[in-house]
């Protein structure tokens, strides 16, 4: 699974899942993500330094939808924290949840996570005891207020 994760609400804005971790996985995410916040330009995507995303398609990716690129250091762990915690609790609350029959069945338990409990259920401390959808929505309320 390949995960783009839009810091400020710590929503998962891009996904993609499959059974290689390939450049095409980070490119659909990438376009998921970009399809869901309405085209943005000028946006860091940060990642760590896996192959896929130094990848030429990965970086076409980029600059096809004008986002900048941005990488981790070697050996900085703390340049991919929020995303080692979105995975830690997708480990916990899905995979190791139970034995997948198919990948199929894992697919859908994990957009179900996604959709239903992490965006909609799951309070977080950085957004002030709110929920990812919740959060995006008083900030877009704050914004128009002040225009």
């Amino acid at each position: 699974m390949c995960a783009i994760k839009d810091v400020f609400s710590n929503r998962i804005v891009g996904y993609s899942i499959d059974s290689r971790m390939k450049a095409h996985l980070a490119v659909n995410a990438v376009e998921m993500a970009v399809a869901h916040r309405g085209h943005p330009r000028g946006v860091t995507v940060h990642s760590d330094r896996g192959s896929q995303f130094r990848s030429r398609k990965f970086t076409q990716a980029l600059e096809r939808h004008g986002l900048v690129g941005s990488m981790g250091r070697v050996g900085a762990a703390g340049d991919n924290a929020a995303m080692e915690s979105f995975f830690s609790l997708l480990q916990k609350n899905v995979l190791d949840r139970r034995w997948w029959s198919s990948r199929q069945q894992l697919r859908l338990a994990i957009i179900g996570w996604l959709k239903g409990k992490y965006h909609r259920k799951r309070k977080q401390r950085g957004l002030g005891k709110m929920i990812p959808i919740q959060f995006e929505a008083t900030m877009i309320e704050s914004v128009a207020l002040a225009a």
